[in-house]
């Protein structure tokens, strides 16, 4: 595969663990006891911690796409043929 596709593979496996990640650790306001006051929302977290969570989430996509890899390379999973050029149909 080229580089470009395990990017596009990267990208997506990011994502999908940013939204398993993201839920993890959080305390509402309505949680801590903490009155918002007007407008404010009490669901929203007290400290979401997003620089740990986009680390956290960096390296654990890292590892499996290491392993999606590792399992490409040595042929334990196959993956059909796909054509590597574009034809035009007429």
């Amino acid at each position: 595969m080229s580089p470009f596709t395990w990017a596009a593979i990267y990208l997506t496996v990011w994502w999908t663990v940013l939204f398993a990640v993201l839920p993890i650790g959080v305390v509402s306001h309505a949680e801590a006891g903490i009155d918002k006051g007007d407008g404010g929302d009490p669901g929203a977290p007290v400290d979401p911690k997003l620089k740990r969570k986009f680390l956290t989430t960096t390296w654990i996509a890292a590892v499996i796409c290491v392993l999606f890899w590792t399992a490409l390379h040595f042929h334990l999973i196959h993956l059909p043929s796909l054509p590597s050029e574009v034809h035009e149909v007429r």
